[in-house]
């Protein structure tokens, strides 16, 4: 009988290949088997060393490859058979990629794991984006949540954004005119500023801003598509030419 192989739980960061860890490419040159989501950029599996099986679980609103309880036995049949299979993650595996619920069910059968860190979508997102998620001026927090998760208008955003915060929304997109009101109602300004961020990181990246009250129809009639990414506090208002207009007035 085989030894029980590793699963490598890696993250393929935000798109582009010279984005990832030197960790996670040398595992994705070396895999016999990569699992993989459909976010992951074809650049990225084009690295796949010759012969390698590459197994898409691709994951669209209401519409999933594979159940995730599907997922988690083939992860652990393949590694049980032998095999160390590598599955690949955009973004970060722990942050909204579903990386915990596959390592318990690794680990619940004795199945080692190994998880690779990546740099997640908010993080290459905002940077390409040349949007500072923190700012000594403008916030000193950053809250992640996801905006399609069931129950979203009974979840308790209190305190998520406002003055000094930055809230950044994974999945937004199809909910963007349930997140706005309910930020509103919440207290939030409808003034508040706002950016879309869309195939972050990647050459077709688009970059998108406004204002909160406006951010249904910004999505709407932009014809915005996942992926993309919804950041909202003031760091998104700093652009060149406001940044440039408050050095002027505070000079006089």
């Amino acid at each position: 009988m085989a030894d029980t192989g590793t699963i490598y739980l890696v993250g393929a960061g935000p798109g582009d290949p010279d984005l990832l860890t030197l960790r996670a490419a040398r595992l994705i040159e070396g895999a016999d088997l990569i699992v993989h989501d459909g976010l992951v950029d074809p650049a990225i599996l084009a690295m796949a060393r010759e012969g390698a099986t590459l197994i898409s679980v691709a994951k669209r609103r209401s519409k999933h490859t594979l159940p995730q309880e599907d997922i988690n036995a083939l992860l652990v049949r393949e590694a049980k058979a032998g095999r160390s299979p590598v599955r690949l993650k955009g973004g970060d595996p722990l942050i909204f990629g579903r990386g915990g619920e596959e390592a318990e069910a690794a680990r619940a059968v004795g199945v080692h794991v190994e998880i690779v860190p990546g740099i997640s979508a908010a993080n290459g997102a905002a940077a390409a984006a040349q949007i500072a998620l923190t700012h000594r001026d403008a916030s000193s927090i950053v809250s992640f949540v996801a905006g399609q998760c069931k129950g979203l208008s009974d979840q308790n955003w209190s305190g998520l954004a406002g003055k000094g915060r930055t809230l950044v929304i994974y999945m937004g997109v199809k909910t963007a005119g349930d997140i706005a009101n309910k930020l509103m109602a919440d207290g939030l300004s409808p003034d508040m500023p706002v950016a879309v961020i869309e195939n972050g990181a990647r050459p077709n990246m688009r970059v998108l801003r406004g204002l909160l009250a406006g951010l249904p129809d910004l999505v709407e009639n932009e014809g915005v598509t996942s992926p993309a990414l919804i950041v909202i506090g003031e760091v998104t208002a700093r652009t060149d030419a406001q940044i440039a207009a408050r050095a002027m007035e505070a000079a006089q």
